[in-house]
């Protein structure tokens, strides 16, 4: 099954959307861009999860992020779906998503990134699409791709985690731990000395002491 790896440029793919037609690139402009696909419309899951990154949209927009979800089914389902997702955390629907959802009915795009889940299946026997969370650069290259099963929802207070750590990591040589959360230490990267270390890092940086006596633990303020 084509698919997409890390540091691949995503294709500049058409597609219907609850906005109209696009074009990917054009669509993500200079932004950063996660597209996030879901095995089907009106499924309980999926819908709690469209609503908590309807919720997070200011939270994405203000890391410069464009937003824009996949579903296997036409326009006109995902506007009607689209009033249940946004009622989810109201007694009713309050607004216009914040972001598209593109119609990929007839699994085009799925099969062009890889994104069909072999183990689900519709009533057709048709397979769904798995939980594909794609991250992507400026560039068009893809940072990111984490995939779950249709029966696990994702976390998007992860999913931002992990942007605020690609997007420290692209313009400063460093690397963030386990757990990382922004404001606190990074790592240096092993492939700068502690020479260079000094000079990119004017507050310096700590060193963790370990059995080998290797100095390859070196923390520094981002």
């Amino acid at each position: 099954m084509p698919g997409i790896l890390l540091g691949d440029v995503l294709p500049n793919f058409e597609a219907e959307t609850t906005i109209g037609k696009i074009k990917f690139h054009e669509f993500l402009g200079n932004s950063w861009g996660i597209l996030f696909s879901h095995p089907r419309d009106f499924t309980p899951v999926c819908t709690t999860e469209l609503a908590r990154a309807a919720k997070l949209h200011e939270e994405f927009k203000k890391r410069d992020v464009k937003m824009i979800a996949l579903s296997i089914d036409s326009v006109e389902d995902h506007r009607k779906w689209s009033e249940d997702i946004m009622s989810f955390n109201q007694d009713k629907a309050c607004c216009a998503m914040p972001f598209p959802i593109i119609a990929d009915d007839k699994r085009e795009l799925s099969v062009l990134l890889g994104m069909l889940d072999p183990d689900e299946r519709d009533k057709d026997g048709m397979p769904l699409t798995a939980r594909c969370v794609f991250v992507v650069g400026p560039d068009k290259r893809l940072k990111l791709s984490i995939l779950y099963p249709a029966t696990t929802g994702r976390n998007f207070d992860e999913i931002l985690r992990v942007i605020d750590s690609l997007q420290l990591t692209a313009t400063k040589k460093v690397a963030t731990p386990v757990d990382w959360k922004p404001g606190q230490e990074v790592m240096v990267i092993p492939s700068l000395s502690d020479e260079e270390a000094n000079k990119l890092f004017p507050a310096g940086f700590t060193l963790k002491e370990v059995p080998s006596g290797k100095k390859y633990i070196r923390y520094t303020k981002p």
